[in-house]
């Protein structure tokens, strides 16, 4: 019986046929999951962020979210390692070594960058973890990095016939300061990061008594 079409095409008006919807992989999934909790927890902390909106938002159920992380505790101890992981690589391996005062420029700059492209994961950093068995804290974080900075003033104390035992001091009280000026520049952006990266390490180089009126910045970075 004819069916009104020429050459097997369908009729005038008529809907495509719908693609079946590619399931997801499990890889993709928990990958998934942890974006959108990266972004609620950014948001609304973790107290605010609940099971139902990440399922909702994933367009799962619930015990799709347990599955993966067994609840919202485990999304958010992944997410925070992560955000940690992140960090620490970031200002190690910007620490390439040269003059000292470009090392302080290094590694302010690799918090800034962080801060800059990674909002979301900072926020969640500087807010305390809520679990306690958790050592996913911007404390805790930040006496990681202190302990990079503490190797490479040791050497310069050393070489210049200062007391290395001082290095853990000066180590945490550097990374310190620059990482509560992070958290301040995070919410206003002013002045740009190239400022605020010569202004920091203008006062660690310095200090208050030999400031600079109009510091600059000595390494290669501009912005």
């Amino acid at each position: 019986m004819p069916d009104g079409t020429k050459g097997g095409k369908a009729p005038r008006g008529a809907k495509p046929p719908k693609r079946a919807r590619r399931r997801m992989t499990g890889k993709e999934r928990r990958e998934q999951l942890l974006d959108i909790g990266r972004t609620l927890f950014a948001e609304r902390g973790f107290e605010g962020t609940s099971v139902e909106e990440i399922a909702h938002k994933a367009g799962v159920s619930k015990p799709v979210v347990y599955e993966h992380f067994g609840g919202k505790e485990g999304l958010y101890a992944v997410v925070v390692d992560r955000e940690m992981r992140r960090l620490l690589d970031m200002v190690t391996g910007a620490l390439t070594g040269g003059h000292p005062r470009e090392l302080l420029e290094q590694a302010a700059f690799a918090l800034l960058d962080y801060i800059d492209h990674y909002t979301d994961g900072f926020r969640i950093l500087v807010r305390d973890s809520p679990l306690p068995q958790s050592t996913g804290t911007f404390a805790s974080l930040i006496s990681d990095i202190a302990t990079q900075v503490e190797d490479i003033l040791g050497r310069e104390f050393k070489s210049r016939g200062f007391d290395a035992k001082l290095s853990p001091l000066y180590a945490q009280a550097l990374v310190g300061m620059v990482a509560l000026t992070g958290q301040w520049w995070l919410n206003v952006r002013k002045p740009k990061k190239s400022e605020v990266a010569a202004h920091l390490v203008n006062l660690a180089w310095h200090g208050l008594d030999g400031l600079e009126q109009k510091p600059r910045l000595i390494g290669h970075r501009r912005s």
